[in-house]
């Protein structure tokens, strides 16, 4: 019970830290991309790194569903500590897309379960959670393609890709721009998929980064890799 009390008035202190970070003008920002909190992440970040690694205070931190508190928890957390089914869970509770992306990227990615995770959200039926799979597909194709099906994951970005919801979409594309990037084998096909569907060739980019637009993400990274 004493363990518990402290636990809970640590939450209650970092909460009122975070009341005391949200800036109306940040806040107004963020909705506008779906997340709902006013937090700078630069200052949410130094918050994290006061309290190093504390797993239980990250749980408490979730369970507060806040989306600023659930991004501090993924800060503080210890992403092996995770089971599976808990990963699963928390990944359907994070609608936020910040949030989605900090725990693919931040924990699941680090996990001993994300590729059992990964071949699981990638056919599951909500976007959402199959974003997650493909993310979890791109970081295979760039770091350990071993096993993978590169022509079949060719096969089903051609068939869903164009259609598919802005975030799913989104996912497939960086996937397809990663064969295209690391597998020279595959460069042909996955330019022209990306040719044909054009998804994202209009996207806004600001100047001296790189298009999304697979054909140019490609052949610039292609280029670059060359040039060194």
């Amino acid at each position: 019970m004493a363990q518990t009390a402290v636990t809970q008035a640590t939450v209650a202190e970092v909460m009122a830290e975070l009341a005391g970070l949200e800036d109306p003008k940040m806040r107004e920002a963020n909705e506008k991309r779906g997340d709902d909190h006013g937090v700078n992440l630069s200052a949410l970040r130094a918050v994290a790194k006061r309290p190093k690694t504390q797993q239980e205070l990250a749980r408490e931190l979730w369970a507060t569903n806040d989306t600023a508190a659930r991004l501090l928890a993924i800060l503080l957390c210890r992403p092996k500590a995770f089971e599976r089914g808990e990963l699963d869970t928390m990944l359907r509770e994070a609608r936020a897309p910040k949030v989605h992306d900090w725990l693919v990227n931040y924990v699941v990615k680090k996990s001993p379960h994300a590729e059992e995770l990964r071949v699981a959200w990638t056919a599951d039926q909500d976007p959402v959670l199959a974003s997650a799979g493909w993310a979890l597909t791109s970081e295979r194709v760039a770091k350990k393609p071993e096993g993978l099906d590169l022509a079949g994951l060719l096969d089903t970005i051609e068939a869903e890709m164009k259609d598919a919801p802005d975030r799913l979409q989104w996912a497939m594309n960086h996937t397809l721009a990663f064969i295209g990037i690391e597998h020279a084998g595959h460069r042909a096909r996955a330019l022209d998929i990306g040719e044909r569907h054009e998804v994202l060739k209009d996207y806004p980019t600001p100047p001296n980064c790189t298009s999304p637009f697979a054909p140019i993400w490609i052949t610039e990274m292609v280029r670059r890799q060359h040039a060194g």
